[in-house]
């Protein structure tokens, strides 16, 4: 569904990303980690096309997206900190987003009666916790049934009763047959629902395994515990 060719990006002369090959298909719920500066989040803005490869490319069922717009449409991406205009109302921003859509296609509302949303429509996007402004983007990434979704700390600064309903979204979501992406350090919460992970440093994919290759190869149970093994490995090489 998505495949990512030799990609390089330089920002200047700092070398972000270097000779990313990955390949991501649907039905698959993969998570994107590694330490800050790795290249995850210039990664991510790729596909999205907000970051402009140095070098090669990204297709989109095998398409290229560069100078292409309208496959975002069949994305859905929650940002790790989104930003709103301050004296919008939760139900004014959810509006604005439908008519700049404009989409006849059934509107996925899970989220929105699940969090309860609609009870805080009048309140500004300036009086929100960090929490509330997540679930508002989570609302939001969901909300036109994308095929692709992107997932950027999705459970950071969320309660854990609303991070528990996300989360089964999201395994909901996946057993459709979309394509999940996630971003997250905090690994306990990828147990349960990731297929496979890539593991990033320095730019480059260190590695890229489905969980049950890389709980076998390590003989952990947990996949924090299975990471930590393979880098205390490589570090000793």
């Amino acid at each position: 569904m998505i495949e990512i060719k030799n990609l390089n990006k330089k920002f200047g002369k700092l070398e972000v990303l270097s000779d990313v090959d990955l390949t991501f298909k649907k039905g698959e719920c993969i998570a994107l980690i590694g330490p800050n500066g790795c290249g995850k989040t210039t990664l991510i803005k790729s596909i999205l096309g907000m970051v402009i490869p140095t070098k090669g490319d990204v297709l989109f069922n095998q398409k290229s997206i560069l100078k292409e717009y309208l496959y975002r449409e069949q994305i859905g991406y929650m940002p790790q900190i989104g930003r709103y205009p301050d004296y919008m109302t939760i139900g004014q921003i959810i509006e604005m987003i439908k008519k700049i859509r404009n989409s006849n296609q059934t509107l996925d509302e899970d989220l929105l009666k699940a969090f309860d949303l609609e009870k805080i429509f009048d309140k500004q996007m300036r009086t929100l916790s960090g929490g509330t402004t997540q679930k508002v983007s989570a609302t939001l990434a969901f909300l036109f049934n994308p095929q692709v979704l992107i997932l950027d700390e999705p459970t950071a600064g969320l309660d854990p009763l609303a991070s528990e309903i996300l989360k089964d979204k999201i395994i909901k979501e996946k057993e459709k047959g979309k394509l999940i992406l996630i971003t997250s350090h905090l690994l306990s919460e990828l147990d349960d629902m990731i297929t496979q992970i890539i593991f990033m440093q320095d730019g480059k994919v260190h590695f890229h395994k489905t969980i049950a290759d890389l709980l076998e190869s390590t003989k952990e149970q947990k996949i924090s515990k299975a990471i930590a093994k393979i880098l205390k490995s490589q570090s000793n090489e």
